[in-house]
This record gives structure tokens, sequence and C-alpha cells, in this order.
């Protein structure tokens, strides 16, 4: 098993988290479409990992892609590991949180933005907003 900068038994993962982040960052769920606090969240700032408060995306590249779930067409250079996902029948590349492992969403070459031609799809319950780059 790969090992990480932020190690944490299961039962402390179960004490920092609530049950539905803990299903989505350490059991590789997915929030249900269009119920996230950050999908349609639009204010200038960063997104950190839930877990572990590493951060992950910058509000210039967050945008509305009607997916459901927040996305981004751009990551923190070295904040996101990508994974190979063969689950339901597919093939997707799955995102988690470099820094402990902790399962964002997915990451799709169906962009409509900027140049990077990519759609990071990434768990509301995953993530936590930072505004204080603008204060």
């Amino acid at each position: 098993m790969k090992k990480y900068g932020v190690e944490k038994s299961e039962e402390e993962w179960k004490e920092l988290l609530t049950p539905e982040e803990y299903y989505v960052l350490r059991q590789k769920g997915t929030e249900r479409p269009h119920t996230g606090a950050l999908n349609l969240h639009f204010e200038n700032g960063d997104y950190h990992c839930k877990g572990c408060k590493a951060k992950l995306f910058e509000s210039e590249h967050k945008f509305e892609s009607g997916c459901g779930w927040p996305s981004f067409d751009e990551a923190v250079e070295g904040a996101i590991e990508y994974i190979r996902d063969t689950s339901h029948g597919m093939v997707r590349t799955e995102t988690v949180c470099a820094n402990c492992g902790g399962h964002l969403g997915h990451v799709f070459n169906d962009g409509p933005r900027k140049t990077t031609g990519q759609r990071y799809c990434i768990n509301s319950l995953s993530i936590d907003f930072d505004a204080s780059k603008n204060q």
C-alpha cells in the first residue's frame, strides 16, 4: 500500500470526517449530482482537501460544466495523484489527494475551457473553500 505524507488509521479518519465525507474520501464514494455545497460556488479563493487541508485547486480554474459536481480545468501542480479506475464497467482516471490519498473524484478529457481540455469532476464533500487569499 502506498505511503502518503498524512497517514491516519481508519478510526482517526472517522473521528475527523463526517460519515458522508468519510464515505467519499476514504471509501471512494460519490455524492449525488447537484447536491454539493461547492458545485455552483464561484468566489475567489483556493480549494483544499477536506482530509488534510492540502491546496488542490484555485478558483480561476473552476467552471460550470453542468455535470452536477464542482469542475476545474487545472489542479495545483503535484497536488493530485492519478489512478486508473476500471470500476462500473468503464475506464476512467480517479483523482486522489497526493498528500493523504483521499478520493476526490475523476478527471476527464472533455473540458471546454482554456488549453488543458480537462474537466476535474470533484465531490464537494472532499474539498473545503478558503477565501483568505482575497483578504
